[in-house]
């Protein structure tokens, strides 16, 4: 175990989940230092729900380990970690305002002042009842509840789920702020866009696994995309797809692209051997990096990939 991870706020170690013959989380480590933005990035079944019940007890893991700062998870933890699931766990006969006393009355470090600007924010109602709410509605008074405690760590299920886009970006503000004052922030989303913007850190999780993960900056620097077009189809070039370097590879008529980790002008040049018509080295976004590192069911048939690597 490194030092990094032996100090971490979260360490996730071998985790893994099976329903039957179904293996929804398989195998997933990683580490979320203390006052950093961890982005869980995956598609909708790629195991990330699961992820945040097993680790918080809501669901049994099969096999692995979760710390909280060096230790397990115990009941007195939740006195300063807050979990959101992507449905709100509200009671729907109650008001918001009564959810709100009730988190005065349960937590020490609930801030009132917090709490009303959040409510002011997010523009609901907090005198009608749960069950009069909207879905967006909903999820604001749930976050409004979780950043009100001014808790050391936040687990949040894609927490934008059902809000507008200007309320969308408030969430994204609150957590950078919450980890500028010292919080841990672990997130899940499906948009590329949002852990982009707001994560240090990332996972790409794909059928249950991390099959990409470290710093989002780091990770831009790596990976990139090496583009040329040729007179005609796309000339078969040795040892292409067997490459260490490369992710993926696709062909479409006179296109050739080819993904690439770690260093590329080794993919380069053999590229240029070939004599394409033009050749162009480009730094790839999140969402670039995604699409390559989750495979082959999220690319049209014709593709010709290699295999993503951890």
């Amino acid at each position: 175990m490194t030092t990094e991870a032996a100090t971490a706020a979260i360490l996730v170690q071998g985790l893994a989940k099976s329903y039957g013959s179904t293996q929804a989380v398989d195998g997933l480590s990683f580490d979320v230092s203390k006052g950093s933005i961890f982005g869980l990035l995956g598609t909708n079944g790629a195991g990330k729900t699961t992820t945040f019940k097993c680790m918080l007890g809501l669901a049994r893991a099969s096999a692995g380990s979760v710390l909280f700062s060096g230790q397990p998870l115990e009941a007195r933890m939740f006195e300063s970690l807050s979990y959101v699931p992507e449905q709100p766990a509200l009671y729907e006969w109650m008001t918001g305002r009564e959810h709100l006393e009730f988190a005065r009355r349960s937590f020490r470090s609930y801030d009132p002042a917090i709490a009303q600007h959040l409510v002011e924010l997010f523009g609901f109602d907090a005198r009608k009842r749960v069950k009069q709410l909207s879905k967006g509605q909903k999820s604001a008074l749930a976050l409004t509840l979780a950043f009100a405690i001014r808790p050391q760590t936040l687990v949040l299920d894609e927490p934008s789920a059902g809000l507008d886009p200007v309320h969308q970006r408030h969430v994204l503000d609150l957590m950078i702020d919450a980890a500028a004052g010292g919080a841990t922030i672990l997130f899940s989303s499906h948009q590329i866009g949002q852990v982009e913007r707001a994560a240090d850190h990332v996972a790409i999780m794909h059928h249950g696994k991390a099959v990409l993960q470290g710093d989002v900056e780091q990770l831009r620097a790596d990976e990139k995309v090496i583009e040329a077009t040729f007179d005609g189809a796309v000339p078969t070039i040795g040892g292409l797809d067997a490459d260490t370097h490369v992710r993926r590879v696709t062909r479409q008529g006179r296109l050739l692209r080819v993904y690439v980790t770690g260093g590329g002008n080794g993919v380069a040049s053999a590229i240029q051997s070939a004599q394409p018509t033009s050749l162009r080295v480009m730094n790839q976004n999140l969402e670039d990096i995604f699409l390559a590192a989750v495979g082959d069911d999220q690319h049209p048939a014709g593709d010709e990939q290699a295999a993503p690597r951890a």
